[in-house]
């Protein structure tokens, strides 16, 4: 466990999200200049990021107008860093612990908390992604700046698909979504996870087979609900990105005459994939696709089950003697997942 009295810091990373209209251009450059999303070499990642910020800068403004014209997700984090303090405070009575949001394309940037944290001179510091799945293109770039600035880093989670509180959290907000429709005998689950092309699992990332992981830990707890499947949303740009898509799964629900409970298996937060594509371009595809029903499902939030996973998940960091684990302390992902930060030699 932690060593009693002293500095704990916890890092909580994140995407990150514009703060209003005049961020969404260069929030998006910032995303799309990241060689973990645009492997290109460097002049040709940079005139891509300048060309797609441009492109859809209008169209993203739209969206974010939406929600007041900035993103959530910043408020969202702080909110759960507020709901995770009285936890901490009681787990942790002679330590003196502070909580820090890590965004990894606007403020607070990954490397200036690295550098604030390391000032503060903790004993110990917990990083802990608010990205459940470990990918490359999402914890694997927050760690990959947090490194590079040198912040501090004695005990990370890299991952926690199938951490039990995390699961059950899932599973009772899946439940009060069904039953508040009604419970639907007719209902189909559907987990809708980001989507990510196809190169970048076939290059052994393990996001894809942890979402499935998730999934069907989540659907154990839901005999209830037998019909469920995995899909991925948010596909952008001419590759092919892993299925199925949340666009098809959707309309074969309508033809299928089921009721929709869509979950957003792979975000903690509400932003912009949640408030505007699931909550309004996949509720009219509903309608228009003759779905019996459309349920979905909140972000986990500030739900209390989650919180107390995130407080279960860092107890357990700081009992593990391991710098990098996941929830747990061993390795999850198979052998065939090669891009996964544990290797198989290190269980």
């Amino acid at each position: 466990m932690a060593r009693p009295g002293g500095k704990l810091a916890i890092v909580l990373f994140n995407l990150g999200g514009p703060d209003g209209p005049e961020a969404v251009k260069p929030f998006l450059r910032n995303l799309f200049r990241d060689p973990a999303i645009i492997g290109a070499p460097a002049p040709v990642r940079e005139g891509l990021a300048w060309l797609i910020s441009t492109l859809r800068a209008k169209p993203a403004r739209a969206n974010y107008a939406k929600m007041g014209g900035g993103s959530p997700l910043l408020p969202e984090t702080r909110a759960q860093i507020a709901a995770l303090e009285p936890y901490l405070a009681e787990r942790f009575p002679d330590r003196h612990v502070r909580i820090w949001p890590a965004m990894r394309y606007w403020p607070p940037f990954t490397e200036d908390v690295a550098r604030e944290v390391t000032d503060w001179q903790p004993d110990e510091t917990v990083l802990l992604p608010l990205y459940p799945h470990f990918s490359t293109t999402t914890t694997g770039s927050s760690l990959g700046a947090w490194r590079k600035a040198g912040g501090p880093e004695t005990h990370t989670v890299c991952c926690y698909p199938v951490e039990s509180g995390f699961v059950k959290a899932h599973a009772d907000a899946i439940r009060d979504s069904w039953q508040a429709a009604g419970a639907p005998q007719n209902a189909r689950l559907l987990f809708s996870a980001h989507g990510l092309p196809e190169k970048v699992i076939a290059a052994g990332d393990p996001y894809q087979w942890q979402i499935e992981q998730t999934a069907a830990a989540v659907a154990a707890l839901l005999p209830e609900l037998p019909d469920w499947q995995v899909c991925y949303q948010s596909r952008v740009g001419p590759m092919k990105w892993i299925g199925p898509s949340t666009d098809d799964a959707v309309r074969q629900a309508g033809a299928d005459a089921r009721h929709v409970v869509l979950t957003p298996i792979a975000f903690v937060s509400e932003h912009i994939e949640t408030l505007v594509e699931l909550d309004e371009e996949y509720a009219e595809l509903a309608e228009a696709s003759g779905v019996a029903g459309y349920s979905r499902v909140p972000a986990l939030g500030t739900t209390p089950g989650f919180i107390e996973a995130l407080v279960a998940m860092i107890e357990q960091a700081l009992a593990s003697p391991r710098s990098l684990a996941p929830a747990g302390g061993t390795r999850l992902c198979p052998a065939s997942c090669p891009a996964c930060p544990n290797a198989p030699n290190e269980v």
